[in-house]
């Protein structure tokens, strides 16, 4: 599927956000954080990047949220998803030791492919959820 195909028909980026199940019990921080990664995966992909993997753990602990190939550039994405915007940026909450963790993870992945000679860098995805809005979607490039 093409960049425009998620652009214009995902319905994750085009409808206003339930941030409830159909019973009426509210999402879990774990659901809503899950929503907000396949909401970021589609939004990269309609910007035309390739989702190379999601949730990527390393064997040493590391991590990295969604594995980009964004032309000739393979990006290590974190994403911080909120359903309020009093709790100031969602990049503020990627300190120094979660930067850490996905330095760790981006390494893993880097020896997984043997070599180190193609461009890379670290994003991060910001994405606000209120309940009857559309997701609000920011990829900050090269965050760290």
């Amino acid at each position: 599927m093409g960049s425009f195909f998620y652009k214009h028909f995902s319905r994750r980026l085009n409808t206003p956000c339930r941030l409830q199940k159909r019973d009426g019990v509210r999402l879990s921080r774990n659901e809503i954080g899950d929503l907000g990664e396949r909401i970021a995966c589609d939004h990269l992909r309609a910007a035309g990047g390739k989702v190379l993997y999601r949730n990527y753990r390393g064997p040493k602990g590391g991590e990295v949220d969604i594995v980009l190939r964004d032309d000739d550039t393979l990006a290590f994405v974190e994403v911080k998803t909120r359903t309020r915007r009093g709790y100031g940026r969602p990049l503020d909450a990627v300190d120094a030791s979660k930067q850490e963790l996905i330095e760790r993870g981006a390494n893993s992945w880097l020896h997984l492919l043997g070599h180190r000679d193609m461009p890379w860098r670290f994003d991060v995805v910001e994405i606000i959820l209120e309940d009857g809005e559309l997701p609000e979607v920011t990829v900050v490039r090269n965050a760290f």
